[in-house]
């Protein structure tokens, strides 16, 4: 028991986790587990849920305690020993996950459970665990013949390998890559802040001069401010091409075999259930029933906002032409140019906000629109390791005092750390005895870090960010089902998944939240109406052409799995060229290998279902649209919100929930007027 990954009955203790920890803990966690399920099968039934489902939940939930710190440090501290570690347990895990699913007697019990004339007295959350479990039986491929239950397993422990070789190689990759510059006029354009993130990158670095790195801020910095055209298409290229055959690191992380494998095996898995491909498997536990329904959501989307898309363009285009005789826009110019027209088009630059964006204060703001809304109070909780110095630690407590979450936060870009913002579970609702077991969520961003002492300061894409990841984390933690299975994200469809998050970015742009924190880091004041409104005039400033590359990435994964044909293979970037006719506006050079980074579908839980974030976005929208007819801060409507889309989780099916919220079925107006794209 001196092993800490053991006791899963405390917060991690990330200061003592060693690489040396991880397999033997998860070796005797499954050991023990395996042993307790045989015992819990012995006897033969009756089953019932608490001496089966019970059990077997809080064996899950132990063993998901246990690796969650382990993912995670691999995802925020990576080094080459942990790594190691955390892929050696994959096969493993993979394989137990494979057993449950296709254990035939432990499907019959449940099945048993499920028949039982008492199963309609079950609680909503256990007859959903239950349902839900029959459900992904299914999928795992319990009713198949031995050698295709074998096969099956092969390739569901394969495909655990290859998602992390996908993001090993994207994070070496990034890692790799680094451009040092000594004179200054190189810079010229860059904010003060990234110049200073830059210098402070190259002291660290032992270098002199200014280093630019391919984190996401850096690469956001001189692609939307530097005036060096030749600087952009260098960083744009060494950014398109991580993890590819061609660019600055050609074939040193190459991810194209990787790509290749996941594709094939993930059709192979599909077919082995009885499904034509992949898009068919992913869709059947998620909202839109099948692929033709995605396929016309995207394309009416698509309808609704090429035309204006490449409107846009055309006047970016001409900007250009007039403001600095380019003839052709290329990709390392949109963002560019974009950001000259914003300034010019409504005087607004993100680096006027920044200053009324520090951190701290942002921070707080959220935790106030959250309490406001929802009835809780957020503060700092002391003395829990972390695994960082930059990471937080806070508690949620209902009115009477209650403790309902906790959650760390890690807010800054740094080495050996995972590009993105995600938020993820480090423990789930349950119930131990007669109290509950509080959930606890991990809050990951990569903004702009501090610089010399000085406090972070946020672009409002950055706290729009904050607010989106902290929406996730409410789902997750504001649950009031004991049922590890579906309580908090657990058992939502994937693609109603964003809706807590998107919804709660719409306070960002509240002048009535804002003015609970966006105050000048200096002086104080709050921020001025004359910026407010420029914001608010800018936000849909070429929102056709973000609509349409959203609806790129979409289409392309939706394609690349529903059309894949072992004949002809992935097809990866023939199927790219032929999206991108259909709907882009921007056309990338041939060497841009967007799909060698593409994560959220080859290493994420989003493939087949990238759709999702504009699916959910229908429903955010909507959601949002009764607080603006009856009050952002409405407490009755807020509690409303809480009550039937955050309380219950995977518990209840989504649509009856919205309808529960909204009064009846979801709208795509709101969408299109928040978009700036209806009629």
């Amino acid at each position: 028991m001196d092993n800490p990954l053991l006791a899963t009955d405390q917060l991690p203790a990330f200061g003592a986790i060693r690489p040396e920890h991880v397999e033997p803990a998860i070796d005797t966690i499954l050991a023990e587990n395996r042993q307790r399920l045989e015992a819990l099968l012995d006897g033969g039934g009756p089953y019932t849920w608490d001496n089966l489902v019970a059990p077997v939940e809080a064996m899950n939930e132990r063993l998901m305690r246990a690796f969650s710190p382990v993912s995670h440090l691999n995802n925020v501290m990576n080094d080459e020993d942990l790594r190691a570690a955390y892929n050696a347990c994959l096969p493993k895990l993979s394989a137990y996950q494979t057993e449950l699913g296709q254990n035939e007697a432990l499907y019959r019990a449940y099945r048993e459970i499920a028949e039982r004339p008492d199963f309609a007295a079950l609680d909503a959350p256990r007859r959903a665990a239950v349902e839900h479990a029959l459900r992904d039986f299914r999928l795992a491929g319990v009713d198949l013949a031995p050698e295709a239950k074998q096969r099956f397993a092969e390739i569901a422990s394969r495909l655990s390998q290859l998602a992390s070789r996908f993001q090993e190689n994207l994070l070496d990759a990034t890692k790799a890559w680094h451009l040092t510059l000594t004179d200054e006029a190189e810079l010229a354009g860059l904010p003060e802040t990234a110049r200073a993130v830059a210098r402070q990158s190259a002291e660290q670095a032992g270098e002199a001069g200014w280093r630019l790195t391919l984190d996401m801020p850096s690469v956001q910095a001189v692609l939307t401010h530097a005036e060096d055209r030749e600087l952009r298409r260098r960083v744009y290229e060494a950014f398109t091409t991580r993890a590819s055959e061609v660019g600055p690191n050609a074939g040193e992380y190459d991810n194209r075999g990787v790509m290749d494998e996941i594709l094939a095996l993930r059709h192979e898995q599909a077919r082995l259930l009885g499904f034509d491909n992949y898009a068919e498997l992913a869709l059947v536990p998620r909202m839109a029933p099948d692929v033709a329904t995605v396929m016309g959501f995207l394309e009416d989307l698509a309808a609704r906002s090429v035309p204006r898309a490449r409107e846009e363009f055309a006047e970016l285009s001409a900007f250009a032409r007039e403001r600095d005789g380019l003839e052709t826009l290329e990709a390392w110019d949109v963002g560019y140019y974009g950001e000259q027209l914003r300034q010019a088009r409504y005087g607004l630059s993100p680096e006027d906000l920044r200053p009324y964006f520090p951190a701290s204060q942002v921070t707080r703001g959220l935790f106030q629109v959250a309490e406001q809304l929802f009835g809780v109070t957020i503060t700092a909780a002391g003395g829990v390791e972390t695994w960082h110095s930059d990471v937080g630690f806070h508690e949620i407590r209902d009115r009477d005092g209650a403790l309902v979450g906790q959650f760390y936060t890690d807010l800054y870009a740094r080495e050996n750390k995972r590009g993105g913002a995600w938020m993820d579970i480090c423990r789930s609702r349950t119930r131990l005895g007669e109290e509950a077991q509080v959930p606890v969520a991990y809050l990951t961003c990569n903004f702009t870090p501090p610089v010399g002492g000085s406090e972070a300061l946020l672009t409002h894409d950055e706290v729009e960010t904050l607010f989106h990841e902290f929406g996730h984390g409410l789902h997750h933690m504001l649950t009031a089902v004991d049922v590890p299975s579906v309580a908090g994200i657990a058992g939502v469809p994937w693609d109603a998944v964003e809706l807590p998050s998107q919804f709660l970015e719409n306070w960002a742009w509240e002048r009535e939240a804002l003015d609970g924190f966006a105050r000048h880091q200096e002086t104080g004041e709050p921020l001025p109406e004359s910026l407010f409104q420029a914001m608010h005039a800018a936000r849909n400033f070429q929102s056709a052409m973000r609509m349409v590359r959203q609806l790129e990435f979409s289409l392309f994964d939706l394609r690349l799995h529903a059309e894949y044909d072992p004949a002809r293979g992935a097809r990866i970037h023939e199927l790219l060229d032929e999206v991108r006719e259909q709907v882009a506006v921007v056309r990338p050079p041939a060497f841009n290998r967007f799909p060698n980074g593409f994560g959220h579908i080859f290493a994420g839980g989003y493939a087949a279902g990238y759709y999702s974030y504009k699916w959910a976005e229908v429903l955010a929208a909507d959601a949002f649209a009764r607080f603006q007819e009856e009050g952002i801060f409405n407490p009755e409507t807020g509690a409303a919100f809480r009550r039937h889309i955050l309380e219950p989780g995977g518990s209840v099916d989504l649509m009856e929930l919205f309808r529960a919220f909204r009064g009846r079925e979801p709208s795509v107006e709101p969408l299109l007027r928040h978009s700036g794209l209806a009629a």
